[in-house]
């Protein structure tokens, strides 16, 4: 595959993350178990098993509904804004991986992409609530549509076919 299309998928799936830290890694890991997106022979192949797949899958539930809590912090607070970068940078590798470029390309186009969208994601959200008075609660929920659907989208257009 093309380096530069990878990458660009990669720093997107790390955007994704910046708006949700798991929910794009449980994507990722789960491709992996089902074979898509392999990852033998890299420092991720943990990723592709069912016990990581399901863990993750677990953290990105608890990460949607702890996002509407009022005593959730920022995502650009150091810990959360960590996190988003640790699992944008892993799905990031995962992709140029399986993309046949090393996976060190992806852990910084990742990082990078989640940097981006954790503090594109808080701006906006910011934005939207306090000047177009929308609805923290329904805003929220428009992450997380954004980020389901977006994480789709480009593996979609990552594989070529549907997901």
């Amino acid at each position: 595959m093309n380096v530069a299309f990878v990458l660009l998928i990669a720093a997107a799936i790390g955007s994704m993350s910046g708006l949700r830290a798991f929910t794009p890694l449980a994507f990722v890991s789960w491709l992996g178990v089902w074979g898509w997106l392999p990852s033998a022979g890299s420092p991720f192949a943990f990723l592709g098993t069912t016990i990581c797949a399901v863990i993750v899958s677990i953290l990105a539930l608890v990460e949607l509904i702890g996002d509407k809590l009022p005593k959730t912090p920022a995502r650009t607070a150091a810990a959360p804004l960590g996190a988003r970068i640790i699992t944008g940078a892993m799905s990031g590798a995962s992709i140029c991986f399986a993309g046949g470029r090393h996976w060190i390309l992806g852990i910084v186009a990742g990082a990078i992409g989640s940097i981006a969208g954790a503090f594109g994601g808080y701006h906006l959200r910011r934005f939207l609530v306090q000047h177009l008075r929308i609805p923290d609660f329904v805003v929220a929920l428009i992450e997380d549509f954004v980020t389901i659907a977006g994480t789709l989208i480009l593996l979609k257009y990552f594989f070529g076919k549907p997901v």
